[in-house]
């Protein structure tokens, strides 16, 4: 990590020190999970993270009524050639669970907010 980044890891030019150190290839996702809310949600998500060798670098959730929602920030580290399989992982899991359960990686939000 870079000491010119402050506690959110971003420099005053807003790079993030991970896409520095990466050459501006950063491999973070973004995991989201929507449905109704019942235990081991969190840990069922974060065990196949973890099986898989993904850090969680931020996480929110909250339940509205009976509705239970969260998004990961995730690491996904250097081997790019994993993601199809937690993708596959973390859909099965939240089919087997009655709950949708995305990733996507931090490019296509990236994309998105270029226009």
């Amino acid at each position: 990590m870079h000491s010119n980044t402050g506690k959110s890891g971003r420099d005053e030019a807003g790079r993030s020190a991970r896409n520095d150190v990466d050459g501006g290839r950063s491999n973070r996702a973004v995991v989201s999970v929507v449905g109704k809310d019942r235990i081991g949600i969190i840990a069922r998500v974060a065990g196949i993270l973890a099986a898989n060798g993904v850090n969680i670098l931020d996480i929110s959730q909250t339940i509205m009524q009976e509705f239970f929602t969260m998004i990961m920030l995730v690491d996904l580290g250097p081997e790019r050639s994993r993601f199809a399989r937690i993708q596959g992982e973390l859909a099965a899991a939240g089919e087997d669970m009655g709950l949708k359960i995305t990733i996507q990686h931090e490019d296509v939000f990236n994309f998105m907010h270029r226009v």
